[in-house]
């Protein structure tokens, strides 16, 4: 969702990028970023009933067998973020990191909470908007800790990654090389396995088991493609894919309900799975770095400002209209009309006022590393303004 693809890949001493030159962009990020939104979207728009107020399948019979497991867009952004954040990390201070992540994911969310909450409140249709003060605290990206419902449902991912850029930033602090990397791959992944079966609430909260499988899978991805494939990288991945495979039961319940799940094949969702480790293995060992599609970074631009404003607010308009337009040319015109949005606000937010958040924190990280604030010096008072002294509250003046 959130995790941005460097322009830039900054190859360290003794790094390998196969098949590409130092500095290349791996376009196809991009490309397998887009294909995950636009599949969480298409499982929202025809596999959930919410907006139709009738069963999809009897509205798309085809295209609903394959809706069900559109979810699993969610699990790819994670693998693509888990290579991406490793990535962009590398050879960045902690407050470089912080810095990038904040500016990269704030402003679209911003301009999408703001969006979502404006449909809602115009259209309480599929969902009320709720109290102002729960959309004051979604602004924060944090209600998912605090108990406050989320705005749009879509966001639950948001939490999950800012739990994972809380632990890497422990590797960012140390400093990002292959054997901290490695380290923290198996830390990690010892914690998430032990997790369910301690009653430990700390432990549980980060290890955000469900999720981990694909942010380490794509941290081992990325060692691959700096440093080459060997036996430790392969097993780390191995792990993670079988333990991937493990929550997909749970998923589909999570994602289809149980009376849903239960009729729905599950070997789908594990193939989908397995190709999307597949890919990922396939961008480390270099077989893409040909790819030079022009209008993929486009589209890996869009991926982020439409997957937040696509469900909430998509689900009310099509529940809005959803009388008057065929189904059909309903779900493809808010599609469209979600890539337009998205682009807009790509354009006159996320990029002018990433820039700007960006440069304000940076400025006040240095103020952190000079040990004290930059500030222009406060305008003298002028005498006659002055405030009284003791003598002249005790004369009662």
């Amino acid at each position: 969702m959130g995790a941005h693809i460097s322009a830039r890949e900054r190859q360290p001493s003794g790094s390998r990028s196969p098949g590409a030159g130092p500095g290349d962009r791996l376009v196809v990020l991009d490309g397998v970023r887009m294909v995950a939104a636009l599949s969480v979207l298409f499982y929202h728009y025809a596999a959930l009933q919410s907006a139709w107020g009738t069963p999809p399948s009897t509205l798309f019979p085809l295209a609903g067998r394959f809706a069900v497991y559109g979810w699993l867009g969610v699990e790819i952004f994670f693998l693509v973020s888990g290579f991406v954040i490793c990535m962009s990390a590398w050879g960045r201070t902690l407050g470089d990191f912080a810095v990038s992540r904040v500016s990269r994911l704030f402003p679209a969310y911003w301009a999408a909470v703001a969006f979502t909450a404006t449909v809602l409140f115009t259209w309480p249709e599929v969902r009320a908007m709720g109290p102002f003060s729960n959309v004051v605290v979604n602004l924060s990206m944090l209600q998912h800790g605090i108990g406050i419902p989320d705005l749009d449902d879509a966001y639950w991912t948001l939490f999950a990654e800012l739990k994972f850029y809380a632990l890497f930033a422990l590797v960012v602090a140390r400093g990002v090389t292959y054997r901290n990397c490695v380290l923290f791959c198996g830390i990690w992944t010892l914690g998430s396995a032990v997790a369910p079966a301690i009653d430990n609430s700390v432990l549980s909260f980060f290890a955000v088991s469900s999720c981990s499988p694909y942010f380490i899978g794509g941290i081992a991805f990325h060692l691959m493609r700096r440093f080459g494939p060997n036996a430790v990288l392969w097993g780390i991945v191995g792990v993670q894919f079988l333990l991937a495979q493990n929550y997909v039961h749970g998923r589909m319940i999570s994602n289809l309900g149980p009376g849903l799940a239960l009729k729905t094949p599950a070997w789908p969702a594990h193939t989908v799975i397995a190709l999307g480790f597949l890919a990922m293995a396939a961008i480390a060992l270099g077989v893409f770095d040909g790819m030079r599609w022009r209008w993929l970074p486009y589209a890996g631009a869009l991926t982020y400002p439409l997957y937040l404003i696509h469900m909430m607010a998509g689900l009310t308009i099509i529940h809005h209209f959803r009388t008057t337009v065929a189904p059909v040319p309903l779900a493809l015109s808010v599609t469209a009309l979600m890539l337009v949005l998205a682009w807009v606000i790509h354009r006159l937010v996320e990029r002018p006022l990433g820039r700007l958040l960006g440069a304000g924190l940076r400025r006040g990280i240095e103020d952190i590393r000079a040990g004290t604030p930059r500030r222009a010096p406060l305008p003298a008072i002028p005498a006659q303004a002055s405030a009284p002294d003791a003598e002249q509250i005790s004369a009662g003046r």
